[in-house]
């Protein structure tokens, strides 16, 4: 999956999200918004992380991402702690 490999699929691969500037993960064809978030200095923290899981749209107005948003903090942070582990057996 794309949280264990550096292989792109429908969006860029997640390994090592955590901490990366956004727009950055090199050979993914990012939007223009996510390419000027990153410009302008946003980094995928964890709470940048939360809120752009919560609201997609919101966080970067103009991404290409096909997904609404979570809505249980309980989900947001397990996906957080799932994209922090570590990905090695």
């Amino acid at each position: 999956d794309s949280a264990t490999t550096d292989h792109d699929k429908v969006g860029p691969h997640l390994l090592g999200v955590v901490g990366r500037t956004a727009g950055t993960a090199a050979n993914f064809n990012y939007s223009q918004a996510m390419k000027d978030a990153g410009a302008g200095g946003l980094v995928w923290d964890e709470a940048n992380l939360a809120l752009y899981l919560r609201a997609p749209k919101l966080k970067v107005p103009g991404n290409k991402m096909g997904f609404n948003g979570l809505t249980n903090d309980a989900d947001i942070a397990n996906v957080i702690a799932y994209l922090k582990a570590d990905p090695k057996p």
